[in-house]
């Protein structure tokens, strides 16, 4: 089993076999949908330069990347109560932050620019190992599964073994006292699956941010369910779970 897995994800960059195979049934549904769609009244002509399949969408329910619907819409919520006059964010999805920049200012902050053109939002590009901003600058920060990746070149960004770290480190530089930070990160068994990302335990997180007080913890676990302020030991044997860190720098 872990050989089929391992195959599926070195194969999967170029071609996922499974979702190929699981592709056959779709097509067989394509053909048998354009021949009935072409017999009902009114129905516009079919033309095989302009048909554009689409054949992995008919599912029982809607799909979802249980981490990223989970973290972004977590840390949305908390900025909206808070109500910055400004927010910072390092490199999270570029969705979270254009539907926050419609309710208040946001400065988007990636290691590869972004090129929107937005009102609301101006987006900046740079290292989160080596921000552009002043100390203590910022009272309202996030970062959301972005900090796993650091050091390990996927993005085109220097090797570091250290990345995680440096990247928090960097993180409490600039959060200003009485400051919000928001900040999520695969949590569970340590270990590094190169070059996609590190796991890292939910204690050594807060070590990495032994400066700021923890408010919440929530996450995302292993089977896709949402948990709200719980204890960071219900994640702790966790392979691939999202941890939510809510800290705040001390006046």
């Amino acid at each position: 089993m872990l050989t089929l897995q391992l195959l599926r994800r070195w194969l999967a960059q170029v071609c996922d076999p499974v979702r190929a195979f699981k592709a056959l049934g779709g097509y067989a549904s394509f053909f048998y949908d354009w021949h009935r769609y072409s017999k009902l009244a009114g129905a516009e002509p079919i033309y095989l330069a302009e048909t554009y399949p689409q054949v992995h969408d008919r599912t029982n329910k809607t799909s979802f990347d249980a981490h990223y619907l989970y973290v972004n819409s977590w840390a949305f919520r908390r900025i909206l109560v808070a109500h910055p006059p400004l927010h910072i964010d390092v490199g999270s999805q570029t969705l979270f932050v254009s539907l926050l920049s419609g309710i208040l200012p946001v400065v988007f902050l990636d290691y590869r620019p972004l090129g929107a053109k937005l009102g609301g939002l101006w987006c900046l590009s740079g290292s989160i190992l080596a921000l552009p901003f002043a100390d203590r600058s910022f009272s309202s920060l996030s970062c959301l599964h972005v900090a796993e990746h650091i050091g390990l070149g996927r993005y085109g960004d220097p090797l570091n073994p250290d990345g995680t770290r440096k990247a928090c480190r960097e993180l409490v530089r600039v959060l200003a006292p009485g400051g919000n930070l928001y900040f999520a990160v695969p949590v569970g068994r340590p270990k590094l699956c190169f070059n996609a990302h590190r796991v890292h335990a939910a204690e050594t997180v807060c070590e990495y941010f032994a400066d700021l007080r923890l408010i919440e913890f929530s996450g995302v676990n292993d089977d896709g369910r949402w948990l709200e302020r719980v204890d960071m030991s219900e994640l702790r044997d966790s392979d691939y779970a999202c941890g939510m860190f809510w800290f705040q720098k001390q006046k």
